[in-house]
């Protein structure tokens, strides 16, 4: 599987390319601009080693190389940049990392902007109908991505209308060390997923400190009624 992180020069989306390449996967960085694309490589390799499984594309052409897609940019980038990725997504599964939060209009990081759609992943499925979108990334803060060695103490969770897409992407997220994918459903609650993130924002704000997450627990005691 070749993994294509779409917006991927920023924080969250060279952490998560950082953590795939280490895993063993074939990545491609996107960006509007190549050159800032392989900055972003150059960065991964200095802190990987010269390793060969990361390369540098703009955003459409690392759309039709990859079979799977991160979207990692901020709101106010998201429609250009899916309609620029509109043809290689096509029947691709994409997981939509996009927070909606008042940050991206100059407002606080620590508040959500509701959107006509429901939440940034369901305006993805809207712009991209033919991609196979999935909620994913969103509470997990870019800081644990770049804290190489260390297992990461975050579950993610992630929501999408394709199923078969789901189990397909699961086992790959996983195989970035601590993270245990949690499926809460139909697409429709990205809203959900998506507001936890400025909660987590205002937890490490308080906190003075980066690495605030969030752990379901007791799925695993099976049913008592």
């Amino acid at each position: 599987m070749i993994i294509g992180i779409i917006g991927g020069t920023g924080g969250q989306g060279l952490g998560i390319a950082l953590r795939f390449a280490e895993a063993g996967e074939d990545v491609i960085i996107g960006s509007r601009s190549l050159e800032k694309a392989q900055a972003a490589v150059d960065r991964v390799k200095e802190l990987l080693g010269d390793v060969k499984n990361i390369r540098a594309m703009t955003n459409p052409d690392a759309a039709k190389a990859a079979d799977i897609l991160v979207l990692t940019v901020p709101l106010e980038a998201q429609k250009a940049t899916l309609l620029s990725i509109k043809e290689g997504a096509a029947g691709k599964p994409l997981l939509d990392a996009t927070g909606p939060l008042e940050s991206c209009i100059g407002g606080s990081a620590t508040k959500y902007i509701d959107l006509p759609e429901g939440s940034a992943a369901e305006r993805s499925q809207a712009i991209l109908p033919e991609a196979k979108v999935i909620c994913a990334f969103n509470n997990i803060s870019q800081t644990w991505f770049m804290q190489l060695g260390e297992p990461i103490d975050c579950d993610c969770l992630i929501s999408g209308d394709d199923q078969a897409a789901k189990d397909l992407v699961t086992p790959l997220i996983e195989k970035i060390p601590g993270i245990r994918v949690i499926d809460c459903g139909k697409l429709e609650r990205a809203c959900i997923i998506e507001k936890i993130t400025p909660l987590l924002i205002g937890l490490n704000i308080k906190n003075k400190c980066q690495f605030g997450g969030i752990r379901i627990t007791g799925l695993d005691r099976g049913r008592v009624c």
